[in-house]
């Protein structure tokens, strides 16, 4: 976890998965870098919004991968999912909901799924595109946290690969050109960035 800037309450806080989503942020905004993963993820978000004070919202930037044919570009979502946890199961083992859908403020934006699993092959992905068309590896998680804290969050992503067979070589070598287009869409959508 590394947070760079002083979070108040008049300006979002931006959050990031890694450095290399964050390389072309240039902003006198908080930054948070949370590794990768729900885990990380949670733990760094909450940790900081408990410290206090509370930021005016939470918009997490970063890269997904597309699920379905001809998804490219940058993306505010609009509901998140967590695709690994057996939701229905643990329904019916006590009777209570873990890991709901969540309908964001940008409620007319796609869905998103959330995973531990990096979705590198073609079984996965073809699951997975019935129930989303694109994928990450933080967003619920972030979300889940901010909530809870009763802090706004929106959630951008722009697409780094096709899901699947090579993503993982693909993310790599789109990862800098991700961070661009994601600077500039906060450049552009954040009144408070400069």
């Amino acid at each position: 976890m590394q947070l760079t800037g002083e979070i108040t309450h008049d300006r979002p806080l931006l959050v990031l998965a890694v450095k290399e989503e964050a390389q072309y942020l240039d902003t006198s905004l908080p930054v948070l870098l949370t590794g990768m993963g729900k885990v990380n993820a949670a733990t760094a978000l909450a940790t900081t919004l408990a410290r206090g004070p509370l930021p005016s919202s939470v918009v997490n930037l970063g890269t997904a991968g597309a699920l379905r044919p001809g998804w490219t570009g940058t993306h505010v979502i609009g509901t998140v999912i967590q695709h690994d946890l057996d939701s229905d199961t643990l329904r019916s083992l006590t009777g209570e909901t873990y890991g709901a859908p969540l309908t964001l403020e940008d409620a007319d934006g796609p869905t998103l799924a959330t995973g531990d699993s990096f979705i590198a092959d073609e079984a996965a992905r073809a699951r997975l595109a019935a129930q989303a068309p694109l994928v990450d590896m933080e967003a619920y998680a972030l979300a889940t946290a901010a909530r809870r804290a009763g802090v706004p969050v929106r959630i951008v992503k722009h697409v780094s690969d096709d899901a699947g067979e090579g993503a993982a070589r693909t993310w790599r070598e789109t990862v800098a050109e991700c961070a661009r287009a994601l600077a500039q869409w906060a450049a552009r959508s954040i009144p408070a960035y400069t």
